[in-house]
């Protein structure tokens, strides 16, 4: 059993078996009535241990946060009860935190809202009313993409049982898609009741249930594992992303940089200096991610538009964790395919916040062929696609 966690054998025993019991029957109410001693033992690292555990068996992960819901619904009150590691004034988690309390806040604002607009979904001013309280609820998956690109890589770099962030960053997908379908059915209607009354449920549910797993269960743990440095740097560059609503007073991690020595490198067509090469890399109208031979993230580059947020954390990060469970088998059988030699290139284009964005996946090799890793590419196209005829002059 893992240090980390402090989880014990029969108390991880236990919560599999009620886990199980929910996953064949749907309810756990016979271990409910036959374990209430137990209850009141469990610690939240113990579920940090469950789900990794639960990862692990491949549970398809809809199964995992069905379960997720109903067994921290079991064991809440010890949960919440139990003595957690406050996060300093101003740090990392902190501003994480204070954001938490401003999306409840929004949240708040919309609950009399909605309740006046269900009863009249035809009421044009509270339609309008309802909207804007929605954009400005839309700000804070912000705080998800800090979480998924700054605290996620660490935590997988420390903790042996990191598997339960593919279920939070499952949830976090739900949300953000949940809040595009309400806004877009606020801005063109017509507005459909049911589906609209469940995503609004939905929205409700999932927000306030990540923000208890973080602060009761997630946090606490980060504290006690993480150290003080590195949590400064990932303030540093939580404000460099831009949290959703409250921001750090100041940052007191200075600017990452990495040293890699002078001189020019040989690339067979020519040389250029180090920093000739961060140039040119970071100029292209375009998004670049390196991923070696092992499947680790090794480079990414920074134009001044990136259309996929990227940090320094996520170097040395495992490609399989740079992305939400219900993708990695599309990531994996295209890594699969470029090492077999079967493929040497994928694409994929997708509509997004207005744009067109192509998304192309090359493989790496070396001048014998051999497998050296995958290089992604990603470009908005919508000007590209706009174009007609031939452009030979120069009209600036």
């Amino acid at each position: 059993m893992s240090e980390f966690t402090k989880t014990n054998e029969k108390r991880l025993a236990k919560l599999r078996e009620v886990s199980k019991l929910i996953l064949e029957t749907g309810s756990a109410h016979s271990f409910v009535m036959a374990n209430k001693s137990f209850i009141p033992t469990v610690i939240p690292t113990d579920f940090i241990a469950l789900f990794d555990v639960l990862v692990q068996e491949e549970i398809p992960v809809d199964k995992l946060k069905m379960l997720a819901n109903k067994v921290l619904n079991i064991f809440h009150i010890p949960i919440e009860n139990y003595l957690r590691i406050e996060p300093p004034v101003g740090s990392f988690l902190d501003v994480l935190e204070q954001n938490n309390s401003q999306m409840v806040q929004f949240l708040d604002q919309i609950r009399p809202v909605f309740k006046a607009f269900a009863k009249d979904i035809r009421d044009k001013t509270l339609r309008a009313e309802l909207l804007q309280h929605f954009r400005k609820l839309e700000v804070f998956v912000k705080h998800y993409t800090i979480k998924e690109n700054v605290l996620f890589p660490v935590i997988e770099k420390t903790w042996p049982d990191y598997r339960c962030l593919q279920i939070m960053w499952s949830i976090h997908d739900d949300i953000r898609k949940n809040l595009k379908t309400v806004i877009q059915q606020l801005e063109s209607g017509p507005v459909e009741a049911r589906q609209f009354n469940r995503c609004m449920g939905d929205i409700f549910f999932n927000m306030l249930a990540i923000k208890f797993r973080e602060e009761h269960i997630l946090f606490p743990a980060i504290l006690s594992t993480i150290s003080e440095k590195e949590l400064q740097s990932m303030n540093h560059l939580g404000f460099k992303m831009g949290y959703p609503y409250i921001q750090p007073s100041q940052t007191t991690a200075g600017k990452e940089e990495v040293s890699i020595g002078n001189g020019f490198i040989n690339l067979g067509t020519g040389a250029l200096s180090i920093e000739q090469i961060s140039l040119i890399f970071n100029h292209l109208p375009v998004d670049i991610t390196y991923v070696d031979e092992n499947n680790k993230v090794q480079y990414f580059s920074t134009p001044p538009k990136r259309i996929f947020p990227r940090t320094t954390a996520i170097i040395g990060r495992e490609v399989k964790n740079c992305h939400p469970p219900e993708s990695v088998h599309v990531v994996e059988r295209i890594v699969d395919s470029f090492r077999s030699g079967e493929k040497d290139q994928a694409s994929f284009w997708i509509k997004m916040k207005g744009e067109f964005i192509l998304i192309r996946y090359f493989a790496v090799r070396d001048q014998a062929g051999q497998y050296k890793g995958v290089i992604e590419v990603s470009q908005e196209i919508s000007d590209i696609q706009s174009l007609k005829g031939e452009k030979r002059l120069l009209d600036w």
